[in-house]
């Protein structure tokens, strides 16, 4: 049986750019709460791109967790100013809020 799935390569990479930040911070500076929380939101955006790879449409989870991470990292880079790590987390996170939105608005034309 022939699949028409797309796969949400970005997502899939951006799950795993925050799994492996939380890791890195854990490493580097023995931080529990960044391995938790990397390994969280990598997880549930590891989800949303699954979601999304099955169905184009339902990109609810994928769009709330880059959201949330938007929001807490770029409010800890507007305070901090240092880019490593929440400014290229914020920017990423911006990147997939972006691209979620352009094919959530895009879906009405399509149909």
């Amino acid at each position: 049986m022939a699949s028409n799935m797309s796969v949400d390569w970005a997502g899939y990479g951006y799950a795993a750019l925050v799994a492996s930040g939380g890791v890195i911070g854990y490493v580097k500076a023995g931080s529990v709460p960044s391995l938790a929380a990397g390994l969280l939101f990598g997880s549930l955006a590891g989800f949303g791109a699954y979601q999304t790879s099955n169905d184009p449409n339902n990109v609810w989870v994928s769009l709330a967790t880059s959201g949330a991470l938007a929001g807490l990292m770029g409010k800890r880079f507007y305070g901090s100013r240092k880019f490593m790590p929440a400014g290229l987390m914020a920017g990423a996170s911006l990147l997939m809020v972006a691209k979620l939105s352009v094919a959530l608005l895009q879906k009405p034309q399509e149909s």
